[in-house]
């Protein structure tokens, strides 16, 4: 086998047998490589999104049953955790599309998409962490409620039952 292969270099000369960068293999191998790339980091992103709907959708039906909650923040901010993190997947696949042999349209095309996603993921991230400091202060303030109640309770002076 080895002779074979080592004769038809002989006659045929490496070029022809040897793919080189002038035939265009290896870029095409690199583009096919870059495109599979890509669709994977799309349908992760794709996949994360739906996690997040069927995680916020059973956080949702939990909440319709009794008892019965009164602020859907969590069940937002669930479903907003899922979205910011699937939007940084899609905007890494954009960028993977535009890294081969990019055009002017596609350079524009990806520079409103990143504008758009970035805006929307700034906003889901300060939406987030708003909430978070609202639920931190809604925890300082009732455990401060709890030991002001306690305080006062104790500093009472015991009176005899009549």
């Amino acid at each position: 086998m080895w002779l074979s292969a080592i004769m038809l270099l002989a006659q045929e000369g490496a070029g022809r047998v040897i793919a080189t960068p002038r035939d265009g293999a290896i870029e095409t191998s690199v583009i096919n490589a870059v495109q599979w790339l890509r669709l994977a980091v799309e349908t992760i992103g794709a996949l994360v999104i739906g996690l997040g709907v069927v995680a916020a959708a059973i956080q949702f039906v939990r909440a319709l049953l009794p008892p019965r909650v009164e602020n859907y923040n969590a069940i937002r901010l669930t479903l907003a955790r899922y979205l910011a993190l699937a939007l940084e997947f899609q905007l890494g696949a954009d960028i993977l599309s535009t890294a081969i042999a990019p055009s002017w349209d596609q350079i524009g095309k990806l520079g409103a998409i990143a504008v758009i996603r970035t805006g929307l993921n700034y906003f889901l991230m300060r939406e987030m962490k708003e909430a978070g400091e609202r639920e931190q202060g809604m925890v300082v303030g009732a455990e401060v409620r709890q030991a002001s109640a306690e305080r006062s309770s104790e500093n009472q002076p015991l009176t005899p039952n009549p």
